[in-house]
């Protein structure tokens, strides 16, 4: 048996290629969009993706199932556990509790685990040239490295209403009736590592074992002692923000994201092309740089998306593609850096990127307006807004400020000052942890008609400062 994880290290998300080597077929389970990882290791181990499906309808990232069925003509499984409110929209062949995929030798058994979502499946894989016994649980967002899946997502980006608290119950009896009934050997591959906002203190090591976890875990203590009111409490107790794109995200992973197939190159523009774009209002222009060179000046107008590990969450924070139809041109420095820039934002089902430029030059220059901790007290603003995450800002801030997660600033903007006579956006000063954050929503927030000021060096200077 051939089994390999393909991590994503900005999404925090792990997808799964498990073949059968004598027959030459595989399977992938929960595979991202940007598809050719999957397409070489078939390709690097003389393979046939015969198989693709996935363990719930995510919502942190946008699911490639459809995209790499169309490439290879697989067989799309899906859950029909979950009732009828949790049917997938396009088609594929149902999975239930205890059905199976046969690939070979190898046996991938479907086990309904709700709790996270109510159609949550995780997958047995028994590998029946060693054993006729199961040796690994895919336990998607049920099961992580010392925590579980938070039960409360659909409450905060599926517009449900107080579903928490059975999905709390549902993850309790996951658990006692699936999870704690498999051996101790069993090994635990989950989709989601350290980061991840699918629950609150997922761990660093890609995987664990049934038996570790059963033992060592902050939930054991309950199913031990059948506490469900206990479990219930501790596990909705400090979950994380969840970002507003997730809504988004679990109404296009239902329907099924559009498939892209072959793309386009895409075009590299001279200054000319992309201030003229500018001009007619015809596009936006992403700066992919970092904070600091950012800050010592910009395009007038840009959006700041970071490239690298986050440049998918960052996207989604600023980009909402149901509203804005404009073509996105990208800051790259050469073209695999651009179609890399775009295989981030394709991740979260932003796909309109079409051009980059290769520097800035020629370019209208903006320079985003700083004021040091010295400054703060003086400098007149409507507001003192903290873009952190709630627990960051429960833990302490700015006194004075307000709090306006980043992941959802966007999408919440009347909680922002306005002028009450002629409801033109306000004059407010930002900050994150450090920074990197802040250059990000800044952006943002300016393109939405603020007049906005970052807080150099952020809640770390004005800590350090105090």
């Amino acid at each position: 048996m051939l089994f390999e994880r393909i991590y994503e290290e900005g999404l925090a998300q792990a997808s799964y290629f498990i073949g059968c080597q004598r027959e030459g077929k595989a399977i992938v389970v929960d595979p991202r969009r940007d598809i050719q990882v999957y397409l070489d290791l078939a390709a690097k181990n003389g393979m046939d993706i015969t198989a693709v499906t996935e363990t719930h309808i995510h919502a942190d990232y946008l699911s490639g199932t459809r995209e790499l069925a169309a490439a290879t003509g697989a067989e799309i499984f899906l859950s029909a556990e979950g009732g009828p409110d949790w049917q997938y929209a396009f088609e594929g062949t149902d999975l239930r509790h205890d059905d199976t995929i046969q690939l070979g030798k190898i046996t991938v058994t479907a086990k309904h685990t709700p709790g996270h979502t109510p159609e949550h499946l995780s997958f047995l894989i028994t590998d029946g040239a060693v054993s006729s016994d199961p040796g690994y649980l895919l336990s998607g967002d049920f099961v992580f490295v010392g925590d579980l899946g938070r039960p409360d997502l659909l409450d905060e980006a599926a517009g449900g209403v107080d579903t928490r608290f059975a999905g709390a119950k549902d993850l309790f009896r996951s658990l006692r009736e699936v999870f704690l009934t498999l051996p101790d050997y069993v090994q635990v591959h989950p989709a989601h590592g350290a980061g991840s906002p699918c629950g609150k203190a997922l761990g660093a090591v890609p995987s664990t074992t049934v038996g570790y976890e059963r033992a060592h875990a902050w939930w054991s203590r309950h199913l031990l002692n059948n506490d469900e009111a206990g479990f219930v409490a501790e596990l909705l107790d400090g979950q994380p923000d969840a970002h507003a794109y997730f809504a988004r995200m679990k109404r296009e992973n239902r329907v099924g994201p559009a498939v892209l197939g072959p793309l386009a190159p895409l075009e590299a523009l001279s200054a000319t092309e992309v201030q003229a774009k500018l001009d007619a209002d015809a596009a936006i222009f992403i700066d992919t740089r970092d904070r600091d060179s950012v800050l010592e000046g910009t395009v007038d107008g840009a959006l700041v998306v970071p490239a690298g590990n986050s440049a998918s969450n960052f996207g989604a924070w600023v980009i909402d593609p149901e509203k804005e139809k404009r073509p996105l041109i990208a800051l790259a420095p050469s073209e695999d850096a651009a179609e890399s820039f775009r295989a981030s934002l394709h991740r979260v089902g932003i796909d309109s990127l079409c051009c980059y430029a290769e520097s800035l030059d020629g370019l209208r220059s903006f320079v985003p307006p700083t004021i040091s901790v010295d400054e703060l007290d003086s400098t007149d603003r409507d507001a003192l807004v903290d873009i952190r995450a709630k627990s960051e800002y429960a833990d302490g801030t700015i006194p004075g400020a307000q709090h306006l997660s980043g992941g959802s600033a966007m999408w919440r903007l009347d909680e922002l000052p306005h002028d009450p006579a002629t409801g033109k956006p306000g004059a407010i000063i930002t900050f994150c942890q450090s920074g990197a954050r802040n250059v990000v929503v800044s952006s943002a927030l300016r393109r939405a008609g603020f007049t906005v000021t970052e807080l150099k060096g952020s809640y770390a200077a004005w800590a350090a400062a105090s």
